[in-house]
């Protein structure tokens, strides 16, 4: 069974083409950029490559720039989009309407395009990329992951806020929970490289940023609420930030609720504290001397601990740390300062383990180390296409 995998954002595409049940991934890519002159375009097989600069002015391009390569004379692996069964979408939030994968129907999109309030720089995007692969892959199956959905066996005390109870009952304001196919995918490896059900908490670290604590391969908790902004510092969002300060802003300061919303969402995180938003440029400004980008460091650090320490204490100790995605994976730095000074947790950090880059599942601590401290690179894209083939054959 061939599906598709889009993983749409607001001006890029992720896309993978996997054999199912075999899990094999017939061809890969990305186009960011969309919008511009100079959008930048990726496709790869077993045997070929291609990457371009090109104008791509809008998403339906994009995904018919993808299909007729897909059937490419040269470069393709199908001869007709009619092979394509199923198309899986990434869809980040699903509210209280969606606690599983679904098959998409009008009603789905209606109740996506209700939720854009609650994450207006994902849901737009995610239903755009839905409408256009309709149209693209007209025979296919359209079927929507949330990110939201591993996140719904979090208990009542976790998920609800100290609000009036009408608020839940009747407006569903409640936290939710995201990057759930993330934090689902890089659990249940860590619990099979463990080779026993345990306590887990899993960082998921990129320009969204968000760590759950996991038990028994369960989401009880995570930072992340009713919409994607909190917890963590992120690349443009605050992550968790005093209600009093929204107020001060609107009353004192004269701020629109709108351009409160684009400050919090835009243009904070670490992109407010030092002008960037890539750790990648943060930490090499840093090691020149910049402080502004050192104290961002040591800020996202600190509330990576802070968070720990708390589902430490919520799950009554832990057997493992899993740090994954962009900057999970690859920044050795942000790993060893984690880990740095936690040794009432039992974790040692093992510092050349550490430095080494590796595309599977490693431990980094030392053999002493009473916790685990796990790489575990993430694949929500596969996680996708697992959801979607269980859906279709159930």
């Amino acid at each position: 069974m061939k599906i598709v995998i889009i993983n749409s954002g607001s001006s890029s595409i992720k896309y993978q083409l996997i054999d199912m049940p075999a899990r094999e991934v017939i061809c890969s890519g990305m186009i960011d950029r969309i919008g511009l002159e100079t959008s930048n375009f990726s496709y790869k097989t077993n045997k070929d490559s291609l990457e371009e600069i090109l104008p791509i002015p809008n998403h339906k391009i994009g995904l018919e720039k993808i299909s007729s390569l897909l059937m490419d004379e040269k470069l393709g692996v199908i001869k007709s989009t009619a092979e394509i069964e199923a198309v899986g979408h990434r869809v980040v939030h699903g509210g209280a309407s969606f606690s599983d994968t679904v098959l998409i129907t009008e009603e789905v999109k209606e109740k996506i395009k209700q939720l854009f309030e609650l994450a207006p720089l994902h849901n737009p995007a995610n239903l755009e990329g839905i409408i256009v692969a309709e149209e693209v892959f007209s025979s296919a199956k359209q079927i929507a992951v949330f990110d939201t959905a591993f996140h719904q066996t979090m208990p009542e005390v976790a998920y609800r806020y100290a609000i009036p109870n009408y608020l839940l009952t009747e407006n569903k304001i409640r936290a939710y929970g995201f990057h759930g196919t993330s934090h689902k995918y890089v659990s249940e490896k860590a619990i099979g490289f463990l080779e026993k059900s345990s306590k887990i908490i899993t960082v998921h670290l990129g320009n969204g940023c968000s760590i759950t604590a996991v038990k028994d391969g369960k989401s009880i908790d995570h930072s992340m609420g009713f919409g994607p902004m909190n917890g963590l510092i992120m690349g443009t969002r605050s992550g968790d930030i005093d209600q009093s300060v929204i107020f001060y802003m609107v009353n004192t300061l004269g701020y629109q609720l709108n351009e409160v919303n684009t400050v919090l969402q835009k243009q904070s995180g670490m992109l407010g504290l030092t002008g960037h938003s890539d750790l990648r440029d943060i930490q090499a400004n840093a090691e020149k001397g910049d402080l502004n980008c050192q104290l961002a460091l040591d800020m996202n650090v600190y509330r990576i601990k802070k968070y720990i320490g708390s589902y430490a204490a919520v799950l009554n100790g832990i057997d493992a740390i899993v740090f994954t995605a962009g900057i999970g994976e690859n920044s050795a730095y942000i790993r060893k300062s984690v880990c740095a000074d936690m040794q009432f947790l039992g974790l040692e950090l093992d510092e050349a383990k550490n430095a080494i880059r590796s595309s599977e599942i490693r431990e980094i601590n030392t053999v002493n180390s009473k916790t685990k401290i796990l790489v575990v690179p993430t694949n929500e894209e596969l996680e996708i296409a697992n959801q979607v083939y269980d859906l279709i054959l159930n």
